[in-house]
C-alpha cells in the first residue's frame, strides 16, 4: 500500500507540475493577447487618419507662410522707414545778388533718409563732408532774397536737396529741412 500510495502522491504531483507550465503558458498567451489587443485599440482611438494628418500638415503650412509673409512686410517696412540725419550747422554772412545790404543767415539743416541707406550714407557723408557743406554754402549766398525770405523756403529746400544728391553716388536724401532758420539784416 505504500508503494501505491507513493505512487499516488507522485502522479499527482507530476499532474500538478504539468498543469502548471499549461497554465503559465496560458496566462503569457492571455497576457499578450490583451496587450496586442489594447495597442490595436489604441492605435485606432489615438492615431490620426490621413486625412487628420492632411489636414493639420496644410494647416501649419499656410501658419508659417502667413508668419513668413508677416515678418517680410514688418522687414520692408522697417527698411523703407524714413530716418532723419543732421547735415550740420550753417551760419553765412553775404549779400544777396539782388541787394547792397549784408544779411546774416542762421540755419540747422538735417535730412531724410531710407532707414536701409544709414550706414551707407553715414560713409558717405563723411567722406564728402566738405564738398557737400561747401555746395550748400553756395547755395545759400547765391540765393536771391526773395528765396531767403519766402515762409516755407520751398525752393532753397529743394535746391540743397538736388545739389546733395548729384554729390552723392545715388540719391540717397528724400528731403532736407531746417531745425532752425534765421535770417537777420545787418
Amino acid at each position: 500500500m505504500a508503494d501505491e500510495k507513493e505512487k499516488t502522491e507522485s502522479s499527482i504531483a507530476d499532474a500538478a507540475l504539468a498543469a502548471r507550465p499549461r497554465v503559465g503558458r496560458g496566462l503569457v498567451i492571455a497576457f499578450v493577447a490583451t496587450i496586442v489587443m489594447i495597442e490595436t485599440a489604441m492605435f485606432f482611438l489615438m492615431v490620426p487618419s490621413a486625412e487628420e494628418v492632411s489636414a493639420l500638415a496644410e494647416a501649419n503650412l499656410i501658419q508659417s507662410v502667413q508668419d513668413g509673409e508677416q515678418e517680410a512686410e514688418k522687414q520692408e517696412s522697417d527698411e523703407n522707414e524714413v530716418k532723419e540725419i543732421p547735415l550740420g550747422q550753417f551760419g553765412e554772412t553775404f549779400s544777396p545778388i539782388d541787394t547792397e545790404r549784408e544779411y546774416r543767415i542762421e540755419l540747422s539743416l538735417y535730412g531724410l533718409i531710407r532707414s536701409k541707406n544709414a550706414e551707407s550714407v553715414e560713409l558717405e557723408f563723411e567722406e564728402k563732408q566738405g564738398r557737400l557743406r561747401h555746395a550748400i554754402r553756395m547755395k545759400i549766398r547765391t540765393s536771391a532774397l526773395t528765396e531767403l525770405q519766402e515762409n516755407q523756403l520751398g525752393l532753397l529746400e529743394r535746391r540743397i536737396l538736388t545739389t546733395c544728391n548729384h554729390l552723392l553716388d545715388r540719391d540717397y536724401l528724400l528731403g532736407v529741412g531746417f531745425h532752425d532758420y534765421q535770417l537777420i539784416q545787418e
